[in-house]
Parts: structure tokens; sequence; C-alpha cells
């Protein structure tokens, strides 16, 4: 079930998650504010549970997420998952698939979500209205596609802790980014299911590894809460470099 929420008033816009996530990009001006305001105002909200886009799915709008988490995915003809990412606010949902006219893989709500649905026509509309912004919108997309790659690493050469680590610091400095997280932990709706289809683990083996890392003093996933016990030692197993996440400050002003 999803409904319309109408339009967000434009002062809240330059806290938004994606004004935010931007901002460490480009300098926003009060114009591109205006427009991502613009492709703020078809606000639904979906249901956890039930795909928003649909693999092989055509003429699919894209979409701006605003609250809640959300998975992509790849299904196999064996029924199986493979999770490719998780989203947080502030990330596009579908934005490969308004330029490709169909979508290569699925989107699920983990939780409940808000998202701005924003049709094709209005996001090129954007594109050609300031190239600033649009090359922000470029930046956060190449950003998405370094996170694949790091993922590719992940799956194929990491070993289980290392993975997970390296997963869970990831997730932590995202969130930071939009305000949803610190350098002590973060809240987080994912379940050991979820890790599993991410990291190519099977969900004993997510739990096993956790409580491995738990019992060693690095970090304690609980409750729907990621604690860094000891974030530095963390990020020397894990070897995690943040610096394919570019998040060191705005280059453009």
């Amino acid at each position: 079930m999803d409904c319309c929420l109408g339009e967000t008033p434009l002062k809240p816009i330059e806290k938004s998650p994606l004004a935010r996530k931007l901002s460490s990009f480009v300098a926003l001006s009060t114009n591109e504010l205006e427009v991502l305001h613009h492709l703020h105002r078809r606000r639904r909200s979906f249901v956890a549970g039930r795909d928003l886009v649909q693999q092989g799915q055509s003429e699919q709008a894209a979409y701006i997420l605003s609250e809640g988490w959300v998975c992509s995915y790849k299904l196999q003809p064996d029924g199986s998952r493979q999770i490719i990412d998780f989203q947080i606010p502030g990330d596009f949902l579908g934005l490969r698939s308004v330029l490709l006219r169909t979508s290569d893989h699925s989107f699920e709500p983990v939780t409940d979500i808000q998202a701005a649905e924003v049709p094709s026509d209005d996001l090129l509309a954007a594109f050609a209205q300031t190239t600033r912004l649009a090359t922000a919108i470029l930046w956060a997309a190449s950003r998405d596609e370094a996170m694949v790659v790091e993922h590719l690493v992940n799956l194929g050469r990491r070993d289980a802790d290392v993975r997970m680590a390296h997963f869970l610091l990831e997730l932590g400095s995202r969130l930071a980014l939009v305000g949803m997280g610190s350098q002590t932990g973060y809240d987080c709706p994912l379940t050991q299911y979820h890790l599993a289809d991410a990291l190519g683990l099977s969900a004993v083996h997510v739990n096993r590894v956790l409580r491995q890392l738990r019992e060693n003093g690095l970090v304690t996933f609980r409750n729907g809460k990621v604690i860094f016990d000891d974030r530095d030692r963390l990020v020397k197993i894990a070897e995690f470099d943040p610096e394919y996440l570019d998040q060191t400050g705005p280059l453009l002003t």
C-alpha cells in the first residue's frame, strides 16, 4: 500500500538526506536547492516487504529515499536472491533504469519507507536546468558504482569476518554522511538473513561471525543497533579505507 503525501516545504530541503549527501561534493546554491525541492514534491509511502521496483520492469520512475531502508537485489532461477546493496535516506532508487528503460534488479523496502517519485522527464529537466546539480548526482551514482566494486571484492576475496567488518564500517560511514550514524555506531534494521543474502553467507555463519566479532571486543550488533566497541582495531582488521566513499568535502563551490 502506498499513498501520496503531498509537497514538502522548501525550508527543510537543505537538511534533507539527499541535500546533505550532495553537499559533500558541491556547495548547493539557492537555485539548486529549489530544483531539489521540485524533485521531492511527489512524496509517497511504501510498506516493508513489497517490491517498489521489480526486475525487468520498464518505464519506471526513479525515487529519492527520504526515510527508511531498502535493499536492491537480483532473484535467481532457484528462488534465492543476491542483495546487491542497501539504500539509506539520501539515495536514489532506480536511477539507472530511467536511462536504460528497464530495471535490471528489484528494490524491496526493508522497513516502511517514504520516497519521492521522480519521473524521467522531471529528472532530465533538472539536469538541463542546473549542470552543477547534474554533476553532483552523477558523483552520487559514481560513488554507488564504487561501492558495488568494493562489494564484489568483499564477496570474492575477503574472509567472512573481514567481509562483515568491512560491510558494517561502510554502512556506518554512509549513515554518518546523512546524519544517521557516528564513530560509535548506528541504528540498523537489517536481519541476519539480510546480511546473509548480501555477504554470500548462510544465516548460521552470519550469527557465528557476529558472535566472534563481539567476543573479540570489536563490534556488537544486537537489538537493531550496531555499536563499535573498538572501531580503530576493526578498521585495521577490515583494512577499511573509506577513500572510495569520497566523503572528504565539497569539490565544487
